[in-house]
Order: structure tokens, then C-alpha cells, then sequence
């Protein structure tokens, strides 16, 4: 760990010059040789990290949620070119370049934390070998040696031996008293992020493999913390500590404020919105409108969350804008109140035996006429008017004839049809 934390120490003299400037200042207050000064000090240090790293976690929230809608795509490609690793891998570039994604957005504020967090290494650990580092001269460093968090060294290590810790006037019993306790927070918070991140954040109805590593990565991380926490300093801890809490309460304003389509806190939240506009019967806020029009603009590419809210609308009276606004509407209501009663039934499809038997039936009901009197118009002349002898045998009542039965079943139109021409009479 030295090794590494050497290897930023271009950036120790910036971290130290930090430090102590918000040592001076809780120093008025706590006085210099305390613990809280020393630690406050360290705590305000994350906060001015993270708050310049806010653009860096709005890009990560951004990559995280189109890598998510990106998995169905990325799966499909993977299938389609699993015997072709270089063709698949262009691919993907291409997917990610025209959804303008980077797979590392997701690790930029890890990425760009880490210097600060080994520079701050580096620096704890030069107090507990007293050598001066940095800004930090004899004076400082004779004063961060005698700082104490609840009665352990912020140079002090979990694994360090009673001789060690004995030389910072501390005991080997508070120093890993606080530092189990400080570990077992910090891993603990961690899993709790990723745990908040994964059952309220996410679209449970796609299932990718994006989620299964991020379920992975819940328990994998904590583990690491444990592991690696007792080499860490109580300073390294309380950095880390912070910078947990921190992480977990910016993404429970995200979540709560907004939240991943589709996901269980977008459905938490869409229900508080709705209660705020039919209490008030207007979105009364500039970013709740243009979430409500965002919505509308999605059109039947709503999720089950979108459409319930719009049908909870509907039945308060309420009918949304395309410009995010609402309006009363009498007709919405109704509507979500029918249920969909009203809407146009479709026919129940017939067998081909019922087609059939109500097509020989309708073909029985008609009287047969000749077709060249039908079509020119005449009436129609008995058997006795033409001269032909009258048929004696009467069809059975009810019975259609045979050329109808058949006309219907080969599916040709009835009616009047074209006369036959006078040579094939």
C-alpha cells in the first residue's frame, strides 16, 4: 500500500495544504490538538471532493441507466456474433456510439477520487512514522500524533502492535474497538447503497446480466471494505466512512427525486405526484411538469407505472397536457370509471359449420327466379307459361336447393347474376 500510495504523491502537497487550512479553522473552535479538529478536518476534505465530483456522478447515474436499457441489445449482439469476438466487439463500439454511452462513465468518480484518497494515505501514514509531509511541519505533525478519536490515534491501524500504538499514548484495546466499529459501518453502508440501488432503482422487468453483477458487486464490495479496512488508518477510515455516508445520501435524493423508469421508486414517486396535482388540481413546480410531459410524449411506450398514473388521473378528473399541464375533463372520468364498458365489441367469431348452415338458410329463403327475366327487369313466367311440363313433386319446406347450398359453400357472391348469353340457353 505504500508502494501505491507513493505513486500519487505529486498530489500529497494539495492534500495536505487542505487539511491544514480546515485544521486552522476547527482548531479556533475545538482547539488545535483535538481530535475533532483533526477529523472534522478530514471530514470537510470529502465533502469538497465530492462536491467537485457532483458533474462526475451525474454522468455515472446517466451511463448506468442507458447501460441498462442497453443489455437487451448487447445480449442480442453477443448471440448473434458469439463465434466472431472481433466483429462482436465493433459492434458494441457502434451500439455505444450512436447512444452516445461510455462503459466507464460508470467508474469516473471512483476513478477520480482515488488520488485523493491515497494522497490522504500517504499523508496519515507520514504522521505515524513522524515525518513531516507536504505543508504539514514539525509543529503540525506533533499535534496530529496527540489527536485521538474517541481515545484512538488517526495514525493508528487495526492490525498495528501495542508498541506501535503505545508510542501514540493510545491503548491496543480502543484502537481496535473504534476501528472494528468504524469497518463494520462503513461495509455496512456500502452494502446498503448498492442494496437501496438495486431493489428500488432498477427496472425489475428486464432482466439482464447487468443486474446479476450489480447484485454481485453488493456483496462483493462490503467484503473488500472488511478485508482491506484493518489495514487502513483511523483517518483512511474516517475519509472512507464519510465518503459512504455521502454516497448513500445522494443517491437517496436521486431516487426519491428521479428515479429509473419503470423501477419501484419511480412508482413511489408517481404516487406522491399524484396526490400533489389532485390535491391542487396543477402540477405547481417547473420540474414536475416536465416530468409529467415527458410521460405524455412517450405515448403507448408508457410503462405499468406511466399508465397507472395517467388512469389514477383519469378518475380524479384530471386529463394531462402535452405541455406537461393538467385540465379538468368530465370525459376522462368517465371513462376510467367504465372501465373501457363502453368501448366497441368485437364480433364472435362463427365456426365454419355455422357459415355454412346461415348461408344455406338465407339461400332457402329466397324464391328462385330466372335469370334472364331477373335481370332484364320482367317478371317472372311460370312453367306453364313457357310451355314446359309443371313439376308435380314439391320440395320439402325448408329445404334449400341444391345450387344454392353449393353457390354457398364455394364462397361465390349471391344475388342477381349476369345472363346467360341466348346461344347456351
Amino acid at each position: 500500500m505504500d508502494t501505491i500510495a507513493s505513486l500519487f504523491s505529486f498530489i500529497t502537497t494539495p492534500v495536505s495544504w487542505v487539511i491544514v487550512q480546515f485544521h486552522s479553522l476547527y482548531g479556533m473552535i475545538f482547539g488545535p490538538d483535538t481530535g475533532w479538529a483533526w477529523g472534522l478536518s478530514i471530514v470537510s476534505l470529502v465533502v469538497l471532493i465530492r462536491i467537485c465530483l457532483i458533474p462526475l456522478f451525474v454522468k455515472q447515474i446517466k451511463s448506468t441507466r442507458n447501460m441498462q436499457v442497453l443489455q437487451p441489445k448487447m445480449k442480442a449482439i453477443q448471440e448473434r456474433y458469439k463465434n466472431d469476438k472481433q466483429r462482436q466487439s465493433e459492434e458494441m463500439m457502434k451500439l455505444y456510439k450512436e447512444t452516445g454511452t461510455n462503459p466507464l462513465s460508470s467508474c469516473l468518480p471512483i476513478l477520480a477520487q482515488s488520488p485523493f484518497f491515497f494522497a490522504l494515505y500517504h499523508v496519515l501514514s507520514s504522521i505515524a512514522s513522524g515525518k513531516t509531509i507536504g505543508v504539514i511541519d514539525q509543529g503540525l505533525l506533533d499535534s496530529a500524533r496527540q489527536a485521538h478519536i474517541f481515545g484512538a490515534p488517526l495514525a493508528a491501524k487495526f492490525m498495528d502492535s501495542s508498541e506501535k500504538v503505545a508510542s501514540l499514548n493510545a491503548s491496543l484495546t480502543d484502537v481496535r474497538v473504534v476501528t472494528a466499529i468504524m469497518i463494520v459501518l462503513m461495509s455496512a453502508s456500502q452494502f446498503y447503497t448498492q442494496r437501496q440501488l438495486m431493489t428500488k432503482n432498477v427496472d425489475l422487468t428486464v432482466k439482464t446480466p447487468y443486474m446479476q453483477q450489480q447484485k454481485m458487486l453488493m456483496y462483493i464490495f462490503p467484503v473488500i471494505f472488511a478485508v482491506t479496512g484493518v489495514n487502513f488508518p483511523v483517518g483512511v477510515l474516517v475519509y472512507w466512512l464519510t465518503t459512504n455516508v455521502w454516497t448513500m445520501g445522494q443517491q437517496m435524493y436521486v431516487i426519491n427525486q428521479n428515479p429509473t423508469p419503470g423501477s419501484k421508486a419511480q412508482d413511489q414517486y408517481l404516487q406522491r405526484l399524484l396526490k400533489n396535482i389532485t390535491a391542487h388540481s396543477e402540477v405547481r413546480s417547473r420540474r414536475k411538469r416536465s416530468i409529467v410531459q415527458a410521460i405524455v410524449a412517450k405515448g403507448p411506450d408508457r410503462n405499468d407505472n406511466e399508465r397507472k398514473f395517467f388512469t389514477s388521473l383519469a378518475k380524479a378528473g384530471l386529463a394531462a397536457q402535452p405541455d406537461g399541464t393538467v385540465i379538468k375533463s368530465d370525459t376522462a372520468a368517465a371513462e376510467a370509471e367504465s372501465g373501457g364498458a363502453g368501448r366497441r365489441q368485437q364480433p364472435k367469431r362463427q365456426t365454419k359449420a355455422q357459415r355454412q348452415a346461415a348461408a344455406a338458410q338465407a339461400g332457402g329463403d329466397k324464391p328462385d327466379q330466372p335469370k334472364d327475366s331477373a335481370a332484364a327487369g320482367e317478371p317472372a313466367k311460370t312453367s306453364l307459361q313457357k310451355g314446359e311440363p309443371q313439376d308435380t313433386k314439391s320440395k320439402p319446406a325448408g329445404k334449400p336447393a341444391a345450387g344454392s347450398a353449393r353457390q354457398a359453400k364455394s364462397g361465390q357472391r349471391k344475388g342477381q347474376q349476369r345472363p346467360k348469353h341466348p346461344s347456351k340457353k
